[in-house]
């Protein structure tokens, strides 16, 4: 009874069609472009469409990092097994530590952000709704996930395909009709630095512009802890990895580039994620009811992004329960589904947890930014840490395995890319377009180091009374199902 309750994930459930929109999901296309990529207008301005372009190529830089690790190391622990196999153990285990964490919190993120972008939405419709109404929806949002990761991988991936292709439509059909009305305003000026905001001239507002952009990029790499539950793994994890980051990238600089053109370059310094001067507004006031589908695909967008990065969470945890370094509770598994329920359990509570204690505690909106800060903070320290680990693994594979370019240039440009994006999100003034965090947002700082800090003293004492636990954070599982056997050498397969 106890194999069957942990025991293996469930192989071959899925394809690279599921994997591919379980990273395109947990990047939240639809809230990305309506939400988080506007922020980089007031730099940018009108020329934001370069500085998408620009993020989308910084990105792939570390998503070539991911993908390569994924081919190499097909493991639910995902980023902590590349740490500890690239770096260190301890450093993997580290790294898992806090990916779980944050990814624990993606959850309740979103289903704040469904909260609020609903009872606001309909308070506006219909002023008798109350506008403060808003955990109702973000309950219901929990359940549905809840759900759909009990219900196993295939489930939960299928319905995050069904949802992913919905957002991404609608939106690029919105795209369509802004450029086809944007009619002769249409130029290819966008993508130079004629069009940035006042005070940000030429290329530094560019900059200024991809920095916030990046961080629309965040969740890439989401397909890889599916890797022990994925037909073909090795292969179908770096299609799916590499694929996500290029089309939404592609997504969305087709998407920024039609609003660009249609809102006008030289005034879109001014637009934002909410009034008349967003996608919301736009949709309102030019194109009838067309904005129900949009305001429909940003829903949709929070409740796939909640769930693909619960199936994050949860497989990760497992991962590590596996090994011991967490409670082994959290590698049970439902004997039919193969689905990790405790995982499933902890989070639906952690997920109502903190959209109820956050969101009452302050007001959804504050809440929102101050889990959106501790997410980000960590999960670009994270991609710096898979660059390095990404150089250090097919170093210590040998010099036939190294390929200079994808192993030693890439990781090097995609630090490169990210640390400017780890100062903005952590609001440490480095650069003078970053704003300085104040309370409550400024709590993330603390809440990730102490963390961390416990993160360590765990670590210490593991090393000190289970050293063997840590080491087994650098295996991969699935090489004892893999015919082509253990892959230790660091060779590529072709």
């Amino acid at each position: 009874m106890q194999e069957e309750r942990t025991g293996a994930l469930r192989r071959d459930a899925v394809g690279l069609r599921e994997v591919l929109f379980q990273s395109v999901t947990a990047m939240a296309p639809a809230a990305a472009v309506a939400a988080s990529i506007p922020a980089g207008a007031a730099f940018a301005g009108g020329s934001l469409p370069l500085a998408v372009l620009i993020a989308l190529v910084a990105c792939l830089f570390t998503a070539s990092c991911v993908a390569e690790l994924a081919r190499e190391l097909p493991s639910a622990g995902s980023v902590a097994t590349y740490a500890a196999r690239g770096l260190h153990p301890a450093v993997g285990f580290l790294v898992g530590w806090g990916y779980v964490f944050v990814e624990m919190l993606v959850p309740p993120l979103l289903l704040l952000q469904l909260g609020f972008t609903a009872a606001g939405t309909l308070h506006e419709e219909w002023s008798s709704y109350p506008a403060d109404l808003w955990w109702p929806w973000s309950l219901a949002g929990a359940g549905i996930i809840a759900v759909a990761g009990y219900l196993g991988v295939r489930a939960s991936a299928r319905f995050g395909t069904v949802l992913g292709v919905f957002e991404i439509l609608v939106f690029l059909v919105f795209a369509v009709l802004l450029i086809g009305k944007a009619g002769v305003a249409n130029t290819l000026s966008v993508f130079g630095t004629s069009h940035t905001a006042d005070g940000y001239a030429g290329i530094s507002g560019v900059f200024a512009g991809s920095v916030y952009t990046v961080l629309a990029f965040a969740g890439f790499e989401a397909a890889a802890p599916l890797a022990e539950e994925t037909r073909d793994p090795r292969r179908t994890m770096h299609r799916a990895v590499l694929g996500a980051a290029l089309g939404i990238g592609l997504f969305y600089v087709i998407t920024t580039y039609a609003m660009t053109v249609y809102f006008g370059p030289d005034r879109f310094a001014k637009f934002g994620a909410s009034g008349a001067a967003s996608w919301d507004g736009v949709a309102r006031a030019s194109f009838g009811l067309f904005w129900v589908l949009v305001f429909l695909a940003v829903i949709n967008s929070t409740i796939a992004n909640a769930n693909a990065c619960a199936n994050v969470s949860t497989r990760t945890a497992f991962a590590l329960a596996r090994v011991r370094v967490l409670p082994r509770l959290l590698a049970t598994l439902h004997p039919r589904h193969r689905s990790p329920v405790a995982g499933i359990s902890l989070q639906t509570l952690v997920a109502v947890g903190a959209v109820l204690g956050l969101g009452f505690g302050y007001d959804p909106v504050t809440a929102f930014l101050l889990l959106a800060t501790v997410i980000v903070t960590v999960v670009v320290g994270v991609y710096i840490v898979v660059n390095l680990a990404c150089a250090g693994y097919f170093l210590r594979s040998g010099r036939a395995a190294v390929k200079p370019v994808r192993h030693l240039l890439f990781p090097v440009l995609g630090i490169a890319a990210f640390v400017p994006a780890l100062l903005t999100a952590a609001g440490l003034p480095v650069f003078d377009f970053v704003t300085e965090l104040t309370a409550p947002v400024s709590y993330a700082g603390p809440i990730v180091g102490i963390w961390m800090a416990a993160g360590v003293v765990v670590l210490l004492l593991l090393i000190r009374r289970h050293p063997e636990r840590i080491a087994e954070t650098a295996r991969v599982h699935l090489d004892a199902y893999d015919p082509a056997g253990p892959r230790h050498d660091g060779t590529v397969p072709r």
